[in-house]
């Protein structure tokens, strides 16, 4: 069962071929022997868990059709579990609480669980990215299949691209947030894009129709404003070419560059109490109308997801991490990191699509169709006792 998506596990608990009790038991066996070496989670809630796997089970046998029956799902933080009422609801089992940065951190591209610091599953002297650190490792290491997460500056899409897993972010606006700025939208973490489609019918409460392909897009390796490494450019790059040679990707013609203002100083203007936001707003108008005019020729907006390879334990240097992913956050459009390959360092990298306002929905569906047609090819983090440095 191990490593079953969610889609897999919820047919065949619905099907009665499965039993939801089981899956979680299984699942909960699992994160007991790995978590000691990943420290992806804060709290497992074994009891509980098992106590609404049951629950799950006797609600299928009463006629229910769920649609996350039986899922595992991991939930970003302790306060995560607000968040999960709507899979909690379509049959999900939430199993634990996955980590996040201690306290008082300048930066937060990393995490810490009960059992210690959270490490990357391809390489354990790197960090998986943060701020959804344990929900990118929980899913990467298939202890579970959807793990919640929120992303204010980049805390889905960073992890979920180190990590070789989708990160989406929500529109932000669209659902409740807690934050005060605006910035912070919800997001999920999944293996694949059928799985994430699931969590976006959940909470969205609507079925997308897939559109014609090849959507048109344009790639950008730096916006305009960021400097980020040549590798994670070239695997981002490398990621679009086959994008378009499997027909779901049209590169605009003629080429643009799409340039915008660094988002840097406005996000940290609006992050800071007392500050005057008034620059931070022209930088946002600015760049709401040059993405507005790149939203008019093209489906999409194509980038690296973040312009370094994971960084070490000891943090991300002088390099924002969030460089090519906050922009969007500001703007408040969704957006998507895919597996674009592995770097010469052994750890993934990410490529970042981005989309127009209340488009997930064209998000998900590029990302399964490319799926279908082989130009993503979801990637399984080294299993335990397999993720040691490669310089040792």
């Amino acid at each position: 069962m191990t490593g079953d998506g969610a889609r897999e596990i919820a047919d065949g608990v619905r099907a009665g071929t499965r039993r939801a009790v089981d899956v979680v038991a299984e699942t909960l066996a699992l994160i007991e022997r790995a978590d000691p070496e990943l420290c992806a989670f804060l709290d497992v809630w074994d009891e509980e868990a098992l106590r609404r796997a049951a629950e799950v089970d006797a609600r299928v046998a009463a006629g229910e059709r769920l649609l996350l029956a039986g899922v595992p799902v991991a939930v970003k933080g302790r306060r995560g579990l607000r968040a999960a009422e709507p899979l909690r609801a379509a049959g999900a089992v939430v199993v634990g609480a996955t980590s996040v940065p201690g306290p008082g951190t300048p930066w937060q591209t990393w995490g810490l669980g009960a059992r210690g610091r959270t490490v990357n599953p391809w390489r354990a002297d790197r960090t998986p990215g943060g701020s959804s650190a344990g929900a990118a490792v929980a899913v990467a290491a298939a202890l579970v299949p959807l793990a919640t997460g929120a992303d204010g500056a980049g805390s889905v899409r960073i992890p979920a691209a180190w990590c070789g897993v989708l990160g989406l972010k929500a529109t932000g606006g669209r659902f409740p947030s807690g934050d005060r700025t605006g910035l912070a939208a919800p997001g999920i973490l999944a293996r694949t894009a059928a799985d994430a489609g699931l969590w976006w019918r959940v909470v969205s409460e609507r079925d997308a129709s897939p559109p014609p392909f090849p959507v048109t897009a344009v790639w950008s390796p730096d916006l305009g404003f960021a400097s980020p490494d040549p590798e994670p450019v070239a695997l981002a790059r490398a990621a679009v070419g086959r994008l378009v040679a499997a027909g779901v990707v049209r590169l605009a013609r003629p080429p643009f560059r799409p340039s915008l203002l660094d988002p840097g100083p406005a996000w940290l203007t609006l992050r800071t109490p007392g500050a005057d936001p008034a620059d931070a707003h022209r930088v946002r108008a600015a760049n709401d109308a040059r993405l507005r005019g790149l939203f008019d020729r093209a489906d999409l907006l194509l980038t690296p997801t973040a312009p370094t390879a994971p960084h070490g334990h000891d943090g991300p240097g002088d390099t924002y991490s969030t460089a090519l992913t906050w922009a969007f956050n500001l703007s408040g459009h969704p957006a998507l990191s895919i597996p674009a390959g592995l770097g010469a360092d052994g750890c993934p990298a990410g490529l970042h699509l981005v989309a127009p306002r209340d488009r997930e929905d064209l998000l998900l569906a590029l990302a399964e169709e490319a799926e279908r047609r082989g130009a993503v090819e979801p990637l399984r983090a080294p299993m335990r006792g397999e993720n040691q440095p490669l310089d040792g």
